[in-house]
């Protein structure tokens, strides 16, 4: 391939290197993907933890070590995707998605139930945002951008379609074959999909002096890279916190769980409407002060649901507004590398950057449990992963890429 082909839209013929099959597939891939193997979760959990004694710290630490293992093997995935595509990296990682879900489902105690989620780890890393996004921006740069806000808008429906589904098959059957029917679909629909749309030819990484791989090692150790992962650290872990702690915030407040898995499924509504905004937002704003901005306005969200009660219709808008900023967020994290860095290792550099705010994320639901107590509720933990959010938009300020930090950008 040559750099004309990877680059698309730029020249009309990179187009017909693309699959046209990977962006339909990869959309139905990250709904279904998201849909089960993370937001089925929280909605399940309460009956996990009544149905077998098993305490809510000991099943969300089991969820939150898979995100774990995620942010951990992310890196490595990376690696493999700069080198041989998505294709392998994705089918194989739909397997172990339906595995890792029948181990859980099938858990006789706890040590399997954990090491189900463990397996639904690497599934993660293999099938979520962070390889469909390496695969997109390859195949579709310069015009990735577009690509990417597509397959977002599809994934932002993940908790809209799913969560309301999950509570339905909740009330209908027990959560372990509530499970069973998730990890069916889970392999219809993203194991061929991964498996025959992704064959594409991978495109040769652009070459550019400027990121050769001594300037990728250069662009790791820069000062604007580690502080726009500490700003990304600081606000995955108050995001993810909020998404998976806004069930039990409504159970708290007397709502019905159908109640507050709608309110939750209608945040991702909010992620997919806020998506169609980012390509605008991109034009007409630095990468610094978008950065800076949505960050902050996921802390004036969070504070917001801490301090109003309701009535239901207003909390359900406020879950809107948040899966607004949400999906900013997700499309600020899977451009930020090419922001600031280019796209030859896009792969390699998103790992990296992805890592500590994986880490967070995976953190912030075992860590949001066992703050609940002693904080004094989840209004009072909503207010202090408000002041994260605050903290983690002061270091963003600090994100700007100057000249001799590795990158054509400034």
């Amino acid at each position: 391939m040559t750099d004309v082909a990877t680059s698309g839209a730029a020249t009309g013929t990179g187009d017909r290197s693309r699959p046209r099959a990977a962006l339909p597939a990869l959309c139905a891939t990250q709904i279904t993907s998201w849909g089960i193997v993370y937001y089925a979760f929280p909605v399940l959990n309460p009956q996990i933890t009544a149905d077998t004694g098993w305490s809510t710290g000991a099943t969300t630490a089991a969820f939150s070590a898979a995100l774990l293992v995620s942010a951990l093997a992310g890196i490595r995935v990376g690696r493999l995707l700069d080198h041989r595509g998505p294709r392998a990296v994705m089918t194989t990682g739909s397997v172990l998605g339906v595995l890792s879900l029948v181990i859980v489902a099938a858990a006789p105690n706890i040590v399997v139930f954990v090491a189900g989620w463990l397996c639904a780890g690497l599934a993660m890393a293999s099938t979520f945002y962070q390889p469909a996004f390496a695969a997109l921006t390859r195949w579709w740069a310069p015009d990735h951008i577009r690509a990417l806000t597509i397959v977002t808008l599809a994934g932002g429906l993940a908790s809209t379609v799913f969560a309301p589904v999950t509570a339905a098959l909740a009330d209908h059957m027990s959560w372990r074959t509530t499970y069973l029917v998730l990890a069916a679909v889970l392999a219809v629909i993203t194991i061929p999909a991964h498996a025959l749309a992704l064959k594409a030819p991978w495109p040769d990484a652009p070459h550019s002096p400027v990121m050769a791989e001594q300037a990728a090692e250069r662009a790791e150790r820069t000062r604007p890279f580690w502080m726009l992962a500490a700003a990304l650290t600081f606000s995955s872990f108050a995001m993810y916190a909020v998404v998976i702690a806004l069930v039990p915030l409504l159970l708290e407040r007397g709502y019905t769980t159908t109640q507050a898995a709608w309110a939750l499924g209608l945040g991702g509504a909010g992620q997919t409407l806020g998506r169609t905004l980012y390509a605008a937002l991109a034009r007409h704003t630095r990468p610094t002060a978008r950065t800076t901005a949505l960050i902050a306005l996921g802390g004036a969200t969070t504070v917001a649901l801490a301090l109003v009660p309701g009535p239901y219709a207003l909390l359900v808008s406020l879950s809107i507004a948040a899966g607004a900023v949400r999906g900013n967020l997700t499309l600020l994290q899977a451009t930020a590398v090419t922001d600031r860095w280019g796209t030859t290792h896009y792969g390699r550099l998103s790992g990296l950057l992805a890592a500590p705010a994986s880490m967070a994320a995976a953190l912030a639901p075992f860590a949001g449990a066992v703050l609940v107590l002693p904080l004094g509720g989840y209004s009072q933990m909503f207010g202090v992963l408000a002041v994260l959010s605050v903290l983690a938009s002061l270091i963003a300020l600090r994100t700007t890429v100057r000249s001799g930090d590795g990158s054509p950008h400034v």
